[in-house]
């Protein structure tokens, strides 16, 4: 395996390790985000409120996304096995 391909393969993985991994802490960052903002306005200053309303919703955005997460790694699968062929040269 060449450098270049080495370096192409590693900046593919990442990019799409980021794109799959963004709507889901996006997710996360929102309802963290919106369930402080109603304990700071409410006064209720449990930690543990947080964790229920991020888990429901990142288990929301996983269900709604499962389609589009199996076709992207499906494709990326796809793509690195196809470049196997040039990996051994």
């Amino acid at each position: 395996m060449n450098p270049d391909l080495a370096i192409e393969l590693f900046k593919l993985t990442m990019f799409k390790a980021l794109i799959v991994v963004a709507p889901f802490l996006l997710a996360a960052l929102v309802t963290g985000l919106v369930v402080s903002l109603i304990q700071s306005v409410t006064s209720l200053q449990e930690q543990t409120l947080v964790f229920i309303p991020k888990l429901l919703v990142v288990v929301g955005v996983f269900l709604f996304l499962s389609p589009w997460l199996v076709r992207t790694l499906t494709e990326f699968t796809i793509s690195c096995i196809v470049r196997m062929a040039d990996m051994t040269h």
